[in-house]
């Protein structure tokens, strides 16, 4: 397969994504025509360092005294102090303003390993190896980084691009079954937002995407680096368009954060909010009926996520309004007037979303029993 070379511009520089199947082979040539580094040091976590280690330092030709520094990729870890352990653990790897921080990992390593090559020293270069499927398609382009507080998801962060991004999807082989599914979410985002083709494409050949049919994904996956790319190079800072990343998000960052992060991995929580998301555009009279049913379906697919969790809407709307899209204590999200299409919108009345929060999880129940007895 023909490895894309896909732009993404930056304010501060841009740079190139290389996705398909073979990218990471390319790394140490296409590290060089970065410049001379003092040093190369890699982020990851054990799990993930132990299973494509050694395929990313065969690509990057890295030495065996290429400092790897490791840290726990849960959700829960992505905080203020997994931040300064690896920022001190370079401090004593003599890293300095001409080393390479290389991230190796899903979201979680990506998002902290950025935020530590923005601050360290005031900013240092930084390249991404996304592993899992959320990475590959959506975490690892745009220059987002930063970490949580226990009031709520990415609120302490910066935008900093890398200088180059590698997404092969050979690293996807390791990737466990509940983690590529959830990264599957994020691509039947990119679809709602911005892409009816891929929708229907995705409804067509749902089981081949799901047993990582090769070809399947060799398409797929360079399709979404270019969606996600197209919306960043527009609006980096998200001060507009690119908050139609956000769909779902709202809902599903208040899950995680109501549920401390330790009941969903974020693709489910995506999943969910989506749904709450098409839910709530139906209710205002925005999503029409069959497009709302062909969503949910087509999530449905992706095997349940965890049960929405035991908690008050009030508990809910509460953590909503620590998000980051509110804007003077007013609830901003993002909804889909049409397959295909996506916009924000702030004068959502509250009591609607309340009445989301309150259905949403019985309206999945019912169509679960109605479509096992249909089966049966």
């Amino acid at each position: 397969m023909k490895i894309k070379r896909i732009a993404v511009k930056s304010s501060a520089g841009n740079y190139s994504v290389l996705a398909g199947a073979g990218a990471l082979r390319r790394a140490s040539r296409e590290i060089s025509k970065l410049g001379r580094f003092s040093s190369i040091h890699a982020i990851s976590s054990p799990n993930v360092w132990r299973a494509v280690g050694k395929f990313v330092q065969r690509g990057f030709l890295l030495s065996k005294n290429t400092r790897v520094h490791l840290m726990n990729d849960a959700e829960s870890a992505k905080n203020l102090r997994t931040m300064e352990k690896l920022s001190r653990s370079l401090v004593m790897s003599c890293a300095d303003r001409k080393s390479l921080l290389i991230a190796v990992g899903g979201g979680v390593v990506g998002d902290v390993a950025g935020f530590v090559a923005a601050t360290y020293l005031r900013g240092i270069a930084l390249v991404h190896v996304p592993t899992t499927l959320v990475a590959q398609v959506d975490s690892s382009i745009g220059g987002k980084t930063g970490v949580n507080l226990p009031e709520g998801k990415n609120l302490v962060g910066s935008f900093y691009p890398p200088r180059l991004v590698f997404i092969d999807p050979e690293l996807l082989r390791t990737l466990p079954e509940r983690e590529f599914r959830g990264g599957l979410a994020e691509v039947i985002k990119h679809a709602i937002i911005a892409d009816a083709p891929m929708f229907a494409l995705l409804e067509r050949n749902m089981e081949r995407v799901l047993r990582r049919d090769r070809s399947t994904l060799d398409h797929l996956i360079p399709r979404n680096v270019q969606i996600k790319a197209r919306v960043v190079s527009r609006d980096e800072r998200e001060s507009g368009l690119r908050e139609i990343l956000n769909f779902g998000h709202t809902f599903a960052h208040a899950l995680e954060s109501a549920t401390k992060y330790r009941c969903y991995q974020h693709g489910e929580a995506v999943a969910w909010g989506m749904i709450a998301a098409s839910f709530l555009g139906h209710e205002l009279g925005l999503t029409r009926a069959d497009d709302v049913s062909r969503i949910v379906a087509l999530i449905r697919h992706l095997v349940p996520p965890p049960p929405w969790p035991r908690v008050q809407p009030a508990t809910l709307l509460d953590a909503m309004r620590s998000d980051k899209k509110t804007r003077s204590g007013i609830l901003r999200f993002v909804l889909s007037p049409r397959i295909g299409k996506a916009r924000s919108y702030d004068t959502v009345p509250l009591h609607v979303v309340e009445r989301v929060l309150h259905f949403t999880p019985r309206l999945v129940a019912a169509s679960s029993s109605l479509s096992g007895k249909h089966h049966g």
